[in-house]
């Protein structure tokens, strides 16, 4: 529910003559809020709201349980799991249930002391006091160096002594140095990439999965795809696949230092060189390139919140049986995050991105674009298969311990030998997978020798027959037994 002071905006505005698009723009709220406050009339201005649930002891213990391990600190994720187990809790239930972080103190010397002294910690109001002016001083806040100070000065503390006395003052330091101003952008002039790493498990085993993702800055809408690698090929391939995605190309990309794009950022004299490949790929898409500063991955602070948003909702507190099975994963929730109403725009992107963003992105090529053509390296191994990101795929046998060019394609895989192509295989995305041609290893093993159906007569005489030599044993019992 918006504010009244907004409500009241829009009833003025709409008495006044406007529309219900330019009353959305001026409050800053969507179009569909402004029709919904103006056909409720008053009833728009009372919202009932449920008695808050409480969780039982044992269910907030599972709460805070889930809450640090399966959900990765994510309570949408804790909210799933609970109802898993069949305990029905919202959202917000579960936040309270976990706030455990905020410091009782606030910064509060006095009250820092008390805390302390309940740790068994004897510290004066002063020793906290001057903990930390040091702290923000000569010790240019690290709490060893602040000890160290303090024990010059007469005074033991420990270093978690000093942690405590000066937390609200790192936190009103790490506030100041993370504060930013948000940058908005046009609809259709800018892309932000950005790759992030989650270790899955897939079919039983626990794998390092990279993940890019896209998110078009003005509407949100975000693209994520999976790699087992994240090289220059990897970024060239999710980026064109999210152009193809959101079926247009913006003005430009921007993205972080990362090597595969940005050879060099010189920040004083304000240049940046591109990586020769990335610039050919721009090109091709007709697309420009731009980069962070260095040390400024918060200006692309969108796609910063897609990869997170990813890795906690889409990925957390789940296993799959094959990279395929997440690959079908992550596409259906694509379009589960494209329908949720965004925090920052209070709309959901998809619809943001059909009303004002679709049009504005350029056609895409009319021709198809190679997204990937990479050449790598490798030494064929013992058993005639050679590795490319956990993948292996085979070649002839009479190339064991060679050199052979390993070009992987968008869909295909060719490897050379001397300039010759001496394999081809479809490009296989299953971590630790075997891709074997059987014709590679024809010849490899020699024929089992054919079993015998009769025994060899060269052993039949070299002695008597089993049955002889028990007619002797048994008279020999007959014998024993008169």
């Amino acid at each position: 529910m918006v504010e009244q002071e907004v409500v009241r905006q829009v009833r003025v505005l709409a008495k006044a003559g406007w529309g219900a698009k330019r009353i959305a723009r001026e409050v800053g709220v969507a179009r569909n809020t402004v029709r919904r406050y103006l056909r409720a009339g008053s009833a728009a201005d009372t919202q009932v709201r449920p008695k808050a649930r409480r969780l039982t002891e044992s269910e907030q213990q599972r709460a805070v349980e889930l809450w640090d391990s399966a959900a990765e600190g994510n309570a949408v994720v804790v909210k799933a799991l609970l109802a898993q187990e069949g305990v029905e809790a919202s959202v917000r239930t579960v936040q309270r249930a976990v706030e455990l972080w905020d410091s009782a103190a606030e910064g509060n010397a006095v009250v820092v002391k008390a805390l302390l002294a309940q740790e068994g910690v004897e510290a004066s109001v002063r020793t906290v006091q001057r903990a930390v002016e040091l702290w923000d001083s000569a010790a240019e806040g690290n709490a060893v160096v602040v000890k160290a100070l303090l024990a010059q000065e007469g005074v033991e503390a420990s270093v978690r002594t000093v942690q405590r006395a000066v937390e609200k003052r790192r936190r009103q330091v790490h506030a100041a140095q993370t504060a930013t101003v948000r940058f908005e952008t046009k609809p259709g002039q800018q892309m932000q990439v950005d790759f992030g790493e989650k270790k899955v498990r897939l079919g039983g085993q626990v794998v390092k999965v990279f993940l890019l993702v896209a998110v078009l800055s003005f509407s949100r809408r975000l693209f994520v795809r999976a790699f087992l690698n994240q090289r220059g090929d990897d970024w060239r391939e999710g980026v064109a696949a999210a152009f193809v995605h959101f079926g247009g190309v913006p003005l430009e990309v921007l993205s972080d230092n990362a090597r595969p794009l940005v050879e060099e950022n010189n920040r004083q004299a304000g240049t940046v060189r591109f990586h020769p490949a990335w610039v050919q790929f721009c090109r091709d898409w007709d697309v420009m390139p731009k980069a962070c500063g260095p040390y400024r991955a918060r200006t692309k602070g969108k796609t910063e919140s897609g990869v997170k948003y990813v890795k906690r909702n889409a990925l957390a507190g789940r296993d799959f049986e094959a990279f395929g099975a997440m690959e079908a994963h992550l596409a259906q929730w694509m379009g589960e995050a494209d329908e949720r109403v965004h925090g920052t725009t209070h709309e959901p992107p998809l619809e943001r991105f059909e009303r004002e963003e679709k049009a504005a992105l350029r056609p895409l090529p009319l021709r198809v674009l190679p997204r990937r053509h990479q050449r790598l390296k490798r030494k064929v191994a013992n058993d005639a298969l050679v590795d490319v990101d956990t993948v292996r795929y085979s070649v002839p046998h009479r190339l064991v311990r060679e050199n052979v060019e390993v070009q992987v394609g968008d869909d295909e895989v060719r490897i050379f030998h001397a300039g010759a192509l001496v394999a081809t295989h479809a490009r296989h995305r299953q971590p630790h997978a075997r891709v074997v041609d059987p014709a590679h290893w024809e010849g490899l093993w020699r024929p089992r020798a054919e079993k015998r159906s009769e025994k060899d007569s060269s052993l039949t005489g070299l002695g008597r027959s089993l049955e002889d030599y028990a007619a002797v044993v048994e008279q020999d019992s007959k014998r024993g037994a008169a």
